[in-house]
Order: C-alpha cells, then sequence, then structure tokens
C-alpha cells in the first residue's frame, strides 16, 4: 500500500483561495518587526500568503491587507521586490 503525500494548502489573504502553498508567496513580520518577503517559507515570524499574481500584489497594496494581517505598516517596497520575484520566477 503506498503512501499519499499530503500537499500543504495555504489561503490566499486577498483572493480567499486555498492553494498549494508553492503557488503563494509569503510575507513575513519577524520577531525583530521587520517585513520581508520570505521565499523559503521557512522564516520565523507570523506570515501571510498571496498567491503569484500581480494583480492581487497591486490589489494587497491598495486595500492594506498585508498591514491588516500582519498587524504592521507595510512598505512600498515589499510590494516591489514581490513584482520582481513573479517576474524572475523560472516557468
Amino acid at each position: 500500500m503506498t503512501r499519499v503525500k499530503k500537499i500543504p494548502l495555504r489561503k490566499c489573504c486577498v483572493t480567499g483561495e486555498r492553494l498549494e502553498k508553492k503557488a503563494l508567496m509569503r510575507v513575513v513580520r519577524t520577531p525583530e518587526g521587520d517585513v520581508q518577503y520570505d521565499p523559503s517559507g521557512k522564516m520565523n515570524g507570523r506570515g501571510a500568503y498571496l498567491a503569484k499574481n500581480k494583480t492581487v500584489i497591486d490589489k494587497a497594496k491598495k486595500t492594506n491587507v498585508l498591514g491588516k494581517q500582519l498587524e504592521i505598516a507595510i512598505p512600498d517596497e515589499i510590494y516591489l521586490v514581490l513584482k520582481d520575484a513573479i517576474d524572475h520566477e523560472p516557468k
């Protein structure tokens, strides 16, 4: 009997969709209070997930959903880093 590997699902905080963890981007508020993009998905701190889509990132910036999820002000550079990561992601 083969064992089926469980696929971790996470919820996009903008769209509300439950997607595979690798189909999402993680933004973390570290214990020191910094906000960073977490490409590995394993950094310590409170995390929020966004779908890998530029329109989702624009909507997150417009509605400040990341700031509400992480309970901290999100600098504009984070949104630029997320968009840049989408552009440079291997397809």
